[in-house]
């Protein structure tokens, strides 16, 4: 089996809500004193992907796209059992959006060779849109599920479950295909000391957009098919009112007048 997964580095969306800024001018957040992650969904696609590795073997290759990739960073899934990790790392690729993200992959997974199956995170937890796995999957014409919890590979087919409102569902798939994993899969595994300084000597392959044979027009923000008009922080406010009373019966009683008058009851 060879496996690709997408990851990406983002801000820290476990970080105090006081670190973040909306940067005005370029329409993006910006995150200070605290170091970017490797997106969680991601993390639990490269589980998956490790999950087949221990049961049928294989090869994982970790795929990332972006600008000032942090090596410490992206080099987690390495740390975590992949076996090789390549990176899209130029600033012709900023700025983009879903579609120019899922072309640059795409041909980036092209240009790998031979593969059985891609994994993603169900989304990024920067933008929640989760339109990248299944726009990489159109673009190479293959099979997708999303959501999925589990993967079992029988028979050189893959049968996952997938995750629906009340339940799952069984769907066997040919490969190769892609996948977008979901957290029910399981917590990802902690990476190794072994892993850890394994990690750290073994160096990324980085691609730039020569190297994918894609003109720098079709990606970044030059290849955006959406445009982003404004990126904000909303504001919350609250107010607490006592409500008192000689005894708690009264107390009670004046706290459901005050429900009632708010509509709340």
């Amino acid at each position: 089996m060879n496996m690709v997964v997408c990851v990406k580095q983002v801000i820290d969306p476990e970080a105090p809500p006081a670190s973040f800024k909306i940067d005005a001018a370029t329409n993006k957040a910006v995150q200070a004193g605290v170091p970017p992650v490797i997106d969680h969904y991601g993390e639990y696609a490269v589980e998956a992907a490790l999950r087949i590795k221990d049961a049928s073997g294989g090869k994982v290759t970790a795929l990332s796209l972006g600008v000032n990739l942090l090596r410490e960073v992206v080099k987690k899934p390495l740390s975590m059992g992949a076996d090789e990790l390549v990176l899209l790392e130029d600033p012709t690729f900023d700025g983009g959006d879903s579609w120019s993200t899922a072309r640059a992959l795409a041909a980036a997974i092209k240009k790998l060779g031979e593969y059985d199956l891609i994994l993603c995170g169900r989304e990024a937890s920067d933008t929640n849109a989760g339109q990248v796995g299944p726009g990489i999957a159109e673009l190479l014409g293959l099979p997708s599920v999303t959501l999925v919890k589990k993967i079992d590979i029988v028979d050189g087919k893959a049968r996952v479950e997938r995750v629906t409102a009340d339940g799952y569902e069984v769907i066997e798939m040919s490969l190769p295909a892609l996948v977008t994993v979901s957290n029910e899969v399981g917590e990802p595994r902690y990476p190794t000391i072994k892993g850890i300084m394994a990690a750290k000597k073994k160096e990324p392959v980085v691609w730039k957009p020569a190297d994918i044979g894609l003109d720098a027009a079709l990606l970044g923000a030059a290849g955006r098919r959406a445009a982003m008009l404004k990126l904000f922080q909303p504001v919350r406010e609250g107010k607490c009112e006592m409500v008192e009373g000689d005894t708690p019966e009264e107390a009670g009683a004046n706290l459901a007048l005050k429900l009632r008058e708010a509509k709340v009851l």
